[in-house]
């Protein structure tokens, strides 16, 4: 894992623990490598880090994962972007007035996925955590558990979400020191 060490290497002190949870959440858990590659890359563009993404991407081309993950983790990255806003907007506020009515944002995308259903839907529920949208956050879980995804993946999934994402905050601290 050579190039998740280059980045362990640049994160300060204050931040051993996710120097070593960084290392254990990319470890084989219950997710296979697309999985973890997918939800880790798609975390890192969620949380608007291109130096975390970068080494990501470059430690998952090592691993074989294939063309499809990648653009399905821009992808769900993107789609939440817009959708964890409007959502968490509507839930936020919970006035029926505004969940009554469309929300009229296209997201095609989401049915027309690269990889499979099951992974892009758990790619998205991981950026929904990053987003703190708690209406796609269930949204999401409950497509990938009837897609086969067991809640240990789900598990795995939010580990991995945490830990990318304060690796991405612990490198813009350390930018800005």
């Amino acid at each position: 894992m050579e190039h998740i060490e280059k980045l362990r290497e640049k994160l300060p002190d204050v931040a051993r623990d996710i120097k070593l949870n960084l290392l254990n959440v990319l470890g084989q858990g219950h997710l296979n490598t697309d999985q973890i590659w997918g939800v880790a890359l798609s975390c890192a563009h969620a949380a608007r880090s291109a130096e975390v993404a970068r080494a990501l991407e470059a430690q998952a081309r090592v691993a074989g994962v294939s063309d499809g993950v990648f653009e399905d983790a821009k992808a769900a990255a993107i789609l939440m972007a817009m959708n964890n806003v409007y959502y968490r907007f509507r839930h936020i506020i919970g006035k029926d007035d505004y969940s009554q009515r469309p929300a009229r944002l296209r997201m095609q995308r989401i049915n027309q996925v690269a990889t499979n259903t099951a992974d892009f839907e758990l790619f998205c529920l991981a950026v929904s955590a990053i987003g703190n949208c708690q209406a796609c956050m269930q949204s999401h879980e409950a497509t990938v558990l009837t897609h086969g995804i067991t809640i240990d993946q789900v598990h795995d999934a939010a580990r991995i979400a945490a830990v990318i994402n304060a690796t991405a905050t612990t490198l813009d601290l350390a930018q800005d020191a």
